[in-house]
């Protein structure tokens, strides 16, 4: 079983642009945020728009789920295949908020990251990882992040008004995010699958 270092660099990736976007100009942060009536003609944000915060909690609470999905990373040392899901993952997100015509733009890190937690629990759950309990782990790890979804009920709430952190919360981004996850980590895994047969063979 094969380990990589790919998931950790993502990891570093997200957090260092995250912060040095913060400190970038109003007109840097416009450009590369996602936009849901303009983004075809700028579409890079699809990528750099998770890296856009719009205040500082929203910018800590990321960084700390950030954290804790790279610690989780170091001790499951995911294989490539699972670093390139979540890469894939990462554009894709924000490519299915347009069905949801009352999202205006989307921002932040939490999609991507419950797209990240989504190949983690699919990872597990399949014991692809060279973790103890693995499936136990994935088993838990995925009720916890159902469970969120579930309340959230993004499919009807899209968008809600968070009062504390006064800004919007694109909640149908955690979900797609998730979904892709998913998605993506089972044809990953399918994909090494077959390349492992066909070098067998």
């Amino acid at each position: 079983m094969k380990t990589s270092r790919s998931w950790l660099l993502l990891c570093m990736l997200h957090g260092v642009a995250s912060m040095l976007l913060w400190w970038a100009r109003d007109s840097a942060v416009d450009l590369l945020t996602w936009q849901a009536d303009d983004w075809t003609t700028r579409p890079w944000t699809l990528w750099t728009t998770v890296w856009v915060h719009l205040n500082t909690p929203n910018l800590i609470a990321n960084q700390l789920a950030l954290g804790a999905l790279t610690a989780l990373a170091w001790m499951m040392r995911p294989p490539l295949g699972a670093a390139l899901a979540w890469l894939l993952a990462w554009p894709l997100t924000q490519l299915m908020l347009p069905l949801w015509p009352q999202i205006g733009y989307a921002v932040g890190l939490a999609g991507l990251l419950h797209a990240g937690t989504a190949v983690m629990v699919v990872y597990l759950v399949a014991q692809r990882v060279p973790v103890a309990r693995a499936r136990r782990w994935g088993i838990l790890l995925g009720v916890g992040l159902l469970g969120k979804l579930w309340l959230e009920s993004a499919w009807s709430y899209p968008v809600i008004w968070d009062t504390s952190n006064e800004m919007s919360v694109v909640q149908a981004a955690h979900l797609t995010g998730a979904l892709w996850g998913l998605v993506l980590a089972l044809f990953a895994m399918l994909a090494s699958d077959r390349v492992s047969r066909w070098h067998v063979g």
